[in-house]
C-alpha cells in the first residue's frame, strides 16, 4: 500500500497501521469500551443463573473474565507491536487463500451481531413509538448505524463512545434502582437455584458458553492495533484486559441477574428484557436500550464493514471503498432483520463460535511458540508473492479443531465441552504442526 493510499485508508485493511496511524491510549480506550454494553451480556448471566443457579453463574463469569484478559492481553500487545488486522495476522497462519475463510468467518460473525443488537433497538423504538412499523423502526436502526462508522476509529468513534459510557453505567444503576422500588429487593437471589437442582459442573458449562463469544478476541485484533507500542502495557492491562471485563461480563452479569430476579417475564430474551425495561422506565429505557445498543453497534457494523472490505478484494480484486462497503453492509443486516431468520442466526453462530475458539488457539499458540521464534526468527510476511496460497499445517490445525468441535456439539452429553476441547486441540495441533512445518509454507519465495 503506499503512502496516500495509506491516508485515504484510514482504516488501514489493507496494510499494517503505522506511526501515524496510532491513536491517544485514552481515544483508543473509549472506542474499544463501546463493547462492554449491551442487552446481551444482560440476557447470558441470567439465562446462566436460571440454568446452573446465581453461584455457578458468577463463578463461571469470573474465570471468564480471567481468561479473557488474560488472552486478550496477549493478543493486544501483538497487534500494537505489528500493526496487523486479522486478515493480514490469518495470511501468516493459513496461507494468503486459506485466510479468505477467516475474514468471511469474522466478517460474518459481527454482521450477525449487529443485527442481533440492531433488532433490539428497532423494537424498543416500534414498541415506544406506538406509529412506527418494525420495517421503518429498522430502516432508521441500520442508516443510524451505518452513518456512524464513517468517521473512522481515529476521528469520530472514541468520542462518541466516550460521551455515553457514563451513561450506559448511570442508567444501568438507575435502572436496578427504579425496579427495586417497583418490585422490592430479591432476597436470595446470590443463592438461587434451577428447579432441577443445582450442577455440579454449572460453573463449568457458564465458562464455555462464554467461550462461544470469542470473537472479541479477533475484535481486540482489530482494534489493539491502532495503539502505539509505548501504550502496550496500559492497553494489556487496562483497555483490553481484566479491568475491561470485569465491566462487561461481571457488572453486566450482576445486574442482568438482579433485573432477572425482579422484573416479572415469562420468558427470557434479549426482546424481554428490553421490553421489561421500556415498561419499568418509560422514555428513560428507551435512552437506555439506544445508549448501550449503539455503542456495541459502532463496532459491530465497523468490524463488519471493514472485513467485508477486505474480504472483496481478495476473491475480486475490487476496491469498494468503506461508504459503498457500509451501505451494502446496512442493506445485509436489513435484509437479514426483515427476513425473520434469527432461528437460523442463532444456530450459524453456534457453528461460527467453533470456528473462532479454533482461530483464538492456533493464534495464540502462533504469537507465543518458541518454536515459531527459533524456527523462523519471527519473521513476518505479508507479501502473497512471498506466501503460499495454503499453510496445510495452519488449516489442518484449524480444521482438526472445528472437526472435534462440532462432533462434540452433536453429542448431548459433551456439547458442553465442545468449545474448550476446540480450543485444546487446536493449540497442540498447530504446535505440534510447527515442529513439523515446512519454511516454504511461510515464506514460500524467500527460502526457495
Amino acid at each position: 500500500m503506499t503512502q496516500r493510499e495509506q491516508e485515504i485508508d484510514l482504516d488501514y485493511a489493507e496494510g499494517p497501521v503505522p506511526e501515524s496511524g496510532r491513536m491517544p491510549r485514552g481515544n483508543l480506550m473509549m472506542a474499544w469500551w463501546a463493547v462492554c454494553s449491551a442487552i446481551f451480556y444482560l440476557v447470558v448471566a441470567a439465562a446462566m443463573a436460571r440454568t446452573y443457579g446465581t453461584a455457578n453463574a458468577l463463578i463461571g463469569i469470573v474465570l471468564t473474565v480471567l481468561a479473557y484478559g488474560g488472552i486478550n492481553s496477549v493478543i493486544s500487545r501483538y497487534s500494537m507491536r505489528t500493526g496487523l488486522t486479522v486478515a493480514l495476522f490469518s495470511k501468516i497462519l493459513f496461507g494468503h487463500f486459506g485466510a479468505i475463510v477467516a475474514t468471511l468467518i469474522f466478517f460474518a460473525t459481527a454482521l450477525y451481531y449487529a443485527v442481533f443488537e440492531g433488532y433490539v433497538m428497532a423494537l424498543v423504538l416500534a414498541e415506544w413509538s406506538g406509529v412506527l412499523s418494525m420495517e421503518m423502526a429498522t430502516a432508521i436502526v441500520v442508516a443510524l448505524g451505518v452513518s456512524l462508522i464513517f468517521g473512522s476509529v481515529q476521528h469520530w468513534l472514541d468520542k462518541f463512545n466516550g460521551i455515553l459510557l457514563p451513561v450506559y453505567v448511570v442508567g444501568v444503576l438507575i435502572a436496578v434502582g427504579m425496579a427495586i422500588s417497583e418490585f422490592g429487593y430479591p432476597n436470595g437471589w446470590l443463592s438461587r437455584v434451577p428447579e432441577g437442582g443445582v450442577s455440579t459442573w454449572g460453573w463449568l458449562h457458564t465458562f464455555s458458553y462464554y467461550m462461544g463469544v470469542w470473537v472479541l478476541m479477533m475484535f481486540t485484533f482489530d482494534y489493539a492495533r491502532f495503539g502505539r507500542p509505548k501504550d502496550a502495557r496500559f492497553h494489556a492491562r487496562i483497555t483490553f484486559g481484566v479491568p475491561f471485563y470485569l465491566v462487561t461480563f461481571l457488572f453486566s452479569g450482576v445486574v442482568g441477574i438482579l433485573l432477572d430476579a425482579m422484573i416479572p417475564i415469562e420468558g427470557l430474551s434479549e426482546a424481554s428484557i428490553v421490553l421489561g425495561l421500556l415498561e419499568l422506565m418509560g422514555v428513560g429505557g428507551l435512552l437506555l436500550v439506544w445508549v448501550t445498543q449503539s455503542r456495541i453497534n459502532t463496532a459491530n457494523f465497523y468490524l463488519a464493514t471493514v472485513n467485508f472490505e477486505s474480504l472483496v478484494r481478495k476473491v475480486t480484486g475490487w476496491r469498494l471503498g468503506k461508504v459503498l462497503a457500509g451501505c451494502l453492509i446496512g442493506a445485509m443486516a436489513y435484509g437479514l432483520m426483515m427476513a425473520d431468520v434469527f432461528a437460523y442466526l442463532l444456530q450459524a453462530l453456534a457453528y461460527q463460535g467453533v470456528f473462532v475458539v479454533a482461530w483464538v488457539g492456533v493464534a495464540l499458540t502462533h504469537i507465543l511458540s518458541p518454536t515459531y521464534r527459533s524456527r523462523f526468527q519471527g519473521h513476518i510476511e505479508l507479501d502473497n508473492a512471498h506466501i503460499p496460497a495454503f499453510n496445510p499445517y495452519g488449516l489442518i490445525a484449524w480444521g482438526g479443531a472445528i472437526l472435534v468441535g462440532v462432533v462434540l456439539m452433536h453429542l448431548p452429553s459433551q456439547a458442553g465441552l465442545s468449545a474448550p476441547a476446540t480450543f485444546i486441540c487446536s493449540c497442540l495441533l498447530y504446535e505440534l504442526g510447527l515442529r513439523r512445518a515446512k519454511p516454504t509454507w511461510y515464506m514460500a519465495a524467500l527460502l526457495k
